[in-house]
């Protein structure tokens, strides 16, 4: 690998860790509870993240063809260390709704536009076949940071003290302006750098493909409304939970750990429960036991250690769907409109984060109890919804391009 690709990629890994690192994270929602926002407060800040997403990610995308990759990273840096900067002086609902509309604004200028920036300074070089490699580099980076940060900020606001948020929001704004910095010194490849998915005809492209495979929308479907309830929406009270059952603050960010750790491994161990059982059993299996796990959490909500099981028992079963997910969803859709197709499906993925979280302020009435329930509700709907593996993956490609 060649100086200019090289270059690049070791800037990406260390932004990828500073401009991941979140101190606040482990104990954000006893942020909010602190600062007097409840339950149904919460969802509607999630929805104002995944609305944001859903309104940026198109505008975003054209951005970055017109202007460079580089000029989409330097904005979405500054957006995303105003949108920290405004949880110091956020007190209200209000505050923290536009804390996380800015905060949800800044991914979309990184969203696609940092996978063509490593594809295309590869390929200037004559690497580009080693994009699964170097993807998997950078996004380790991601790990360690999360390692970190959940470690060093569950351990310095273990008394929930004000100042202690205070300095831990401070810390994540120099991460984030470190974050910039080397930003400004990644080197455009020459000529464009092209972000799939930004034109309509690719839109209108990716429609079809996913018109002529129904099986692709059914198999988002079980992903997608598995995941919300699991991770979106339990992660964000998983603290109160274990707060409440009497687990330490300080605690927080060593379980965390060990469910980042579990993650880590889980989703190495794929091809070796692919050995036992098919990806349509595991995807069926571990959605309904994500769906059992909220049911349990919801009866069990006082009782440390069964809330401790089904935290880390969800990030371990958790982290095994996606890679399935990945490898069938792939294999149905035709590689010269991939990009814009997965394009597709995040934007709808942002819609039915906006239904659900609409949904469970129904059941937010009845606290973290009742947004459990409902959880469940939606997370064993989408486990039961169809998984097929296609296996005529050429001759969909092939009729889409000869429509």
């Amino acid at each position: 690998m060649s100086s200019h690709s090289t270059r690049n990629l070791t800037l990406l890994f260390w932004v990828n860790f500073f401009g991941t690192i979140s101190f606040l994270q482990p104990v954000l929602t006893l942020f909010y509870v602190k600062n007097g926002l409840n339950e149904a407060d919460i969802l509607i800040i999630l929805m104002c993240w995944s609305g944001a997403v859903f309104i940026g990610e198109i505008p975003t995308g054209v951005f970055a063809d017109a202007y460079g990759a580089r000029n989409a990273f330097l904005i979405g840096s500054i957006i995303k260390i105003s949108s920290i900067g405004i949880l110091l002086m956020a007190d209200s609902l209000t505050m923290f709704m536009l804390f996380s509309i800015f905060n949800g604004l800044s991914v979309t200028f990184f969203s696609g536009a940092d996978e063509a920036l490593i594809y295309e300074s590869l390929k200037k070089d004559k690497n580009h076949h080693k994009m699964d490699e170097v993807m998997g580099k950078i996004q380790s980076a991601g790990f360690i940071a999360m390692m970190i940060a959940v470690l060093v900020g569950s351990f310095l606001a273990k008394d929930l003290q004000s100042e202690q948020f205070q300095l831990l929001i401070l810390f994540s704004i120099i991460s984030y302006i470190i974050e910039f910095i080397l930003l400004l010194f990644i080197h455009e490849p020459s000529g464009k750098v092209e972000v799939k998915g930004t034109s309509l005809q690719n839109v209108i492209e990716g429609i079809q493909v996913i018109k002529k495979a129904p099986q692709l929308l059914f198999l988002f479907l079980n992903l997608t409304l598995v995941f919300i309830p699991t991770v979106a929406v339990f992660q964000k009270f998983d603290q109160p939970l274990m707060i409440n059952a009497g687990l330490p603050v300080y605690i927080i960010g060593p379980i965390y750990a060990v469910g980042a750790l579990l993650a880590f491994f889980s989703s190495r161990s794929i091809n070796m429960l692919h050995r036992n059982f098919s990806y349509k059993v595991l995807m069926y299996f571990s959605g309904f036991l994500s769906a059992c796990g909220l049911v349990v959490a919801a009866i069990f909500q006082n009782q440390l250690w069964v809330i401790l099981f089904v935290v880390l028992f969800l990030r371990w079963v958790g982290a095994i769907r996606y890679p399935i997910y990945s490898k069938l969803s792939n294999d149905l859709i035709p590689s010269h409109i991939r990009a814009t197709t997965i394009s597709l499906l995040s934007i709808l993925d942002s819609v039915f984060d906006l239904v659900v979280f609409t949904l469970l302020t129904l059941f937010a009435t009845s606290g973290i109890q009742g947004i459990l329930i409902g959880s469940a509700i939606v997370a064993l709907i989408g486990s039961t919804l169809p998984v097929q593996i296609n296996k005529r993956r050429a001759k969909l490609g092939s009729s889409l391009i000869n429509r």
